[in-house]
């Protein structure tokens, strides 16, 4: 019994250094086998038997020689943007957006369509599944192995599960979206909040690649934020962290209703539908403005 959760814990410890090795060619370029152990802080066999895995994989791929250095030049290794495509879902109340990148993160299909608010969840879930084919049909024809799909949506999401727990501007519940798409696809399925997602984006091919410790604000319908706390995405204890748009904070006297059910969340004062209410109800109180005038003489 002993021996049989060694090989578990050797296996997974072995994917870890895999995941390593993936992550410092994407973040640093171009590297040797001797660069990529220093980083690692593994030693060179071990790091040449990962190296070797990958290639194999067709995951990473040799392009050139380092002639910088003295003595016999080095073979540079970097990630394959042929190794396969990754598909993406974007989810949202006024639409729905599918794309498929390559290994290195470069969009090579993209497709969205609006949706309407009243749209039922069968419905909206049917059309992204079309999308999703579509997008399927398109990796096939190009002759391109798919390797996964992400999908990002708003609410609370229980990553473990890939399920959606309660989207408060969908008015969703309890979606199995990892089930679901999983079926559909039979590729393995990530799930997670729309602004934790975009979090992770900005950090590996954002604005955020160097930083360790930041806050991304994402906006629209709703308002969300994914935070990174030393170089990781912080979740919290009971995975709310970055719903700061459902932080109560409204003084009394202005405490407008949420979707979530309680008032006063910052939600309420700054997602885009408050803000276009408050700018059109200024704009009908001044009856010099330009927009009372052409309502006053029905041109708007």
């Amino acid at each position: 019994m002993q021996g049989r959760y060694q090989t578990a814990d050797q296996a997974l410890v072995r994917e870890m250094n895999l995941s390593i090795i993936l992550r410092y060619l994407h973040a640093g370029g171009p590297m040797s086998r001797a660069s990529l152990a220093s980083l690692a802080g593994l030693n060179k066999t071990t790091v040449s038997s990962l190296v070797d895995e990958l290639r194999h994989r067709g995951l990473i791929h040799d392009v050139g020689m380092d002639n910088t250095r003295t003595g016999r030049p080095a073979t540079l290794l970097e990630l394959n943007p042929d190794a396969g495509l990754i598909a993406g879902v974007a989810l949202g109340v006024d639409f729905v957006s599918v794309i498929l990148a390559d290994f290195v993160g470069q969009i090579r299909w993209r497709r969205r369509e609006a949706a309407d608010p009243r749209e039922s969840q069968e419905d909206m879930i049917r059309r992204t599944q079309e999308l999703v084919d579509e997008a399927i049909r398109f990796g096939r024809d190009a002759s391109r192995r798919l390797l996964g799909l992400g999908i990002a949506t708003p609410g609370t999401v229980d990553v473990d599960r890939g399920l959606l727990i309660f989207s408060p501007n969908l008015q969703w519940h309890d979606v199995a979206y990892r089930d679901i798409f999983n079926a559909q696809t039979g590729l393995p399925v990530l799930v997670d909040n729309d602004a934790n997602a975009a979090a992770q984006a900005e950090h590996l091919f954002g604005v955020a690649r160097q930083a360790q410790d930041f806050l991304s604000v994402f906006g629209g319908v709703g308002v969300g934020g994914g935070l990174f706390l030393n170089g990781k995405l912080y979740r919290g204890a009971g995975g709310f962290a970055g719903e700061i748009g459902h932080t109560n904070f409204m003084v009394e006297g202005y405490r407008r209703p949420c979707r979530c059910g309680s008032r006063g969340c910052w939600e309420t004062s700054v997602a885009q539908e408050s803000i276009v209410e408050r700018v059109r109800s200024r704009l009908l109180a001044d009856r010099n403005s330009l927009v009372s005038r052409l309502m006053a003489e029905r041109q708007v």
